[in-house]
């Protein structure tokens, strides 16, 4: 597997490889029909994800995986045209901006023998096809408030749930957060993660819909009703439109529908909105979190489970009926059918667990820098501005 970045784990300290992918058949097939990649998260790891297509499309590697480390990083979202990238760490928020590969100069680093020493080695990705990179330009600091879901309004502000303290925030020059809503059955803003509140649903430019485990307003009381508790939350009225959820995360409003993940029995599905109804369209053999979409689309983010965390959920029962075991990785539903189109699996013993996932349209084969080798210090990119 392609690597950004030193992983901890080679062929010379263990039989196997630390993480390892696997693709349906025409998954490169997929990526090159849709132009675009894929990126996503595991919080359990702290690696973000970039999935592409190599550009000789050789038959034995044909996909490109690069990753970052960023501890415990979870909710992600990009713009419309995959230009900037929003993604949480453990506590702080990170905008990534895009830039094409071939044109950021690299520049060795000084040292004390030689300033500007040519014949010190280029990093790895050098000449390796990527055709944008992703560049940490400006981080915030908010603490742990455990933040999941992101979404960018109108005013191209960006609005995240903080999980921690059960609400909607955005980012603050003075503060670690400024928050913007909460649910109303909340009685104070105190950092106890009462009702889990995980899921944030865009509409025309504004936050329109919220998941909630459940309304319980004591510290950490969602997890008693994790298995029926669940509901969705009208951010302009503050009212339940769909109840009787069983962990739910990730709603989404897409194409007129408002679209969900019922992770609690594994399930993908919408919202009738007119009825209060979850419709069920597509099982799938994990725990769900992260939901994007492309055309006629889904893309769902699969967990195995942390210690007993499907004690009590239907999934585990489902799981058995089917004779499976949960799988961690992605899976692309086509939403004129509710079928599996395609899929990304990952097997190994240190990434069991993904959050969100992000599209990029129009981007090939992506890279992006971190912070734990010297990388970012030697790369320079100039604004296209004029000298006078």
């Amino acid at each position: 597997m392609a690597t950004g970045e030193p992983t901890g784990m080679n062929a010379t300290e263990a039989d196997e490889p630390w993480v390892q992918a696997l693709f349906s058949r025409s998954f490169t097939d997929w990526l090159e029909q849709q132009q675009c990649s894929l990126a996503f998260t595991t919080y359990q790891t702290g690696k973000l994800f970039l999935v592409g297509r190599k550009a000789d499309r050789r038959a034995d590697a044909p996909v490109s995986i690069f990753e970052r480390n960023f501890s415990h990083c979870m909710g992600m979202c990009a713009s419309a045209d995959a230009r900037t990238l929003w993604l949480s760490s453990r506590y702080q928020i990170w905008r990534f901006e895009q830039r094409p590969a071939t044109a950021v100069p690299y520049r060795p680093a000084a040292t004390a023998a030689t300033v500007g020493d040519e014949s010190q080695p280029l990093p790895e990705w050098v000449g390796q096809g990527y055709d944008v990179t992703y560049i940490p330009r400006v981080g915030y600091t908010t603490g742990h408030i455990d933040v999941h879901d992101m979404g960018i309004d109108a005013e191209g502000r960006l609005v995240f749930v903080n999980t921690m303290f059960g609400c909607l925030a955005t980012l603050s020059e003075r503060g670690n957060f400024k928050p913007l809503w909460r649910p109303p059955f909340l009685s104070a803003l105190v950092p106890e993660d009462r009702c889990h509140l995980n899921g944030l649903a865009m509409r025309g430019g504004r936050p329109a819909y919220v998941t909630v485990v459940s309304r319980s307003d004591v510290a950490d009381g969602w997890r008693d009703k994790r298995r029926d508790g669940g509901c969705v939350l009208d951010v302009a009225t503050g009212e339940a439109v769909c109840t009787g959820l069983s962990m739910p995360h990730a709603p989404r409003f897409y194409r007129d529908q408002l679209w969900l993940l019922n992770s609690g029995t594994g399930e993908f599905g919408r919202v009738d909105l007119a009825s209060g109804r979850f419709e069920p369209i597509t099982f799938c053999p994990g725990y769900l979190r992260g939901l994007s979409f492309h055309g006629d689309y889904a893309i769902v983010t699969l967990s195995k489970p942390r210690d007993m965390s499907f004690q009590g959920l239907d999934l585990s029962d489902r799981l058995s009926q089917k004779g499976a075991e949960p799988q961690c990785g992605l899976q692309i539903i086509d939403l004129r059918t509710g079928t599996v189109a395609e899929w990304l699996r990952l097997e190994g013993r240190q990434v069991t667990e993904l959050y969100d996932s992000a599209v990029l349209p129009g981007v090939r084969q992506p890279m992006a820098l971190g912070f734990k080798t010297t990388e970012i210090e030697r790369l320079m990119v100039i604004d296209d501005g004029i000298l006078t």
